[in-house]
């Protein structure tokens, strides 16, 4: 018997033209409405779209128990952090032990923002110098869904939540977004261009397209 969504999060957006609904990383539902759209369209959507909900609250759960992490740690690159909490206001990185304050994990973001900035800048100027073009600025976000972004006047952004996914995923994500400073929509020249750069592009796409709901701490 198919299961019944009887709650969800209603958000309104002015920018909306159509209900949205989302299943975030915990099997949470979202519906995203226009501003002056009834209740009860979103009521109806979750309705009409319960069993995708359900096949994507499995699909959440297979994907969270496949790179399920060691308990009392967190992913850095491919690498396990060991958590270590301590009478502390900032968050220490000492090998590969992570000392942290107790019951913060606002802390523990701000720390990978920090380190997010420190791993990206580096891989970033290193590809745009490989390519032979320039960038304008690097911003460290924190999008639920978006990993990055390359503007039209060349300002890039990455998601501080790549640091929890495997080395080869964010140096992949770093070239896409560099392409994007050659040819910045995804036409069939962007597709060509990436795959000279990262063969094996699709396999790191992939990896983002499955877990990508898992990169959270």
């Amino acid at each position: 018997m198919m299961a019944v969504v009887s709650e969800y999060t209603l958000r309104r957006s002015t920018r909306a033209r159509r209900v949205r609904v989302s299943v975030d990383g915990d099997g949470a539902v979202s519906v995203t409405l226009p501003k002056r759209a009834a209740k009860r369209e979103a009521d109806a959507a979750v309705r009409e779209l319960a069993p995708w909900i359900e096949r994507r609250r499995r699909a959440l759960a297979r994907a969270a128990a496949e790179v399920a992490r060691t308990p009392g740690t967190l992913p850095y690159l491919g690498a396990e952090l060991t958590l270590r909490h301590e009478a502390r206001t900032r968050v220490h990185r000492r090998g590969d032990v992570l000392l942290v304050p107790r019951d913060d994990v606002a802390a523990i973001e701000r720390w990978y923002r920090r380190a997010a900035r420190t791993e990206i800048g580096p891989r970033l100027d290193a590809a745009v110098a490989r390519a032979g073009v320039t960038y304008n600025g690097l911003t460290i976000r924190s999008q639920k869904t978006r990993w990055a972004s390359c503007s039209a006047t060349g300002a890039m952004s990455f998601n501080w939540r790549l640091l929890l996914a495997p080395e080869a995923v964010l140096d992949y994500v770093v070239e896409h977004e560099v392409c994007h400073l050659e040819v910045l929509d995804h036409s069939p020249r962007f597709w060509r261009l990436l795959e000279s750069r990262v063969p094996d592009w699709r396999d790191h796409a992939g990896w983002l397209r499955r877990y990508g709901s898992t990169l959270v701490i």
